[in-house]
């Protein structure tokens, strides 16, 4: 008896060294630190005709209290690739991530560019669509116009 009653006693303190540690780990985060703020994190690129211009901006702001850092910019494929300022973002300033889509391909398309940040967030996910047109064909001739 004296064993189930010890036993118990040492279950019902786990649970409870188990719970506050849970609850430690559900707190909000400490305020602070730098925080990337977009003013769009999707661009449609619209229905342009084969070979637009490829080029696109998505522009941020740092609003949090310490330099912002972009340590890396992924495109989804070969098709989508960004360009990001390598220099830390003070708080308070903007600046512009440039994402070029190979116009060439006819269609549309759906892609997307995850950010690697030193705020919260951690990740950030940017997305480009829109649908290239093939160049219209010249009936008689058979060229393009």
């Amino acid at each position: 008896m004296k064993r189930l009653i010890g036993l118990a006693a040492l279950v019902l303190a786990g649970l409870s060294a188990a719970r506050a540690q849970a609850d430690m780990q559900t707190e909000a985060p400490a305020a602070g630190g730098p925080a990337m703020t977009f003013e769009a994190t999707e661009v449609d690129y619209g229905i342009i005709q084969q070979n637009a211009e490829p080029y696109r901006e998505f522009r941020f702001t740092n609003t949090g209290d310490e330099p912002l850092i972009i340590s890396n910019a992924r495109g989804s494929c070969g098709c989508t690739v960004p360009e990001w300022p390598k220099e830390p973002i003070p708080p308070g300033e903007s600046n512009v991530i440039k994402v070029r889509y190979a116009t060439n391909r006819i269609g549309k398309f759906n892609k997307t560019v995850t950010l690697t940040t030193n705020d919260a967030g951690g990740q950030h996910i940017l997305r480009i669509k829109g649908e290239v047109l093939q160049p219209a064909q010249d009936t008689e001739s058979g060229n393009n116009r």
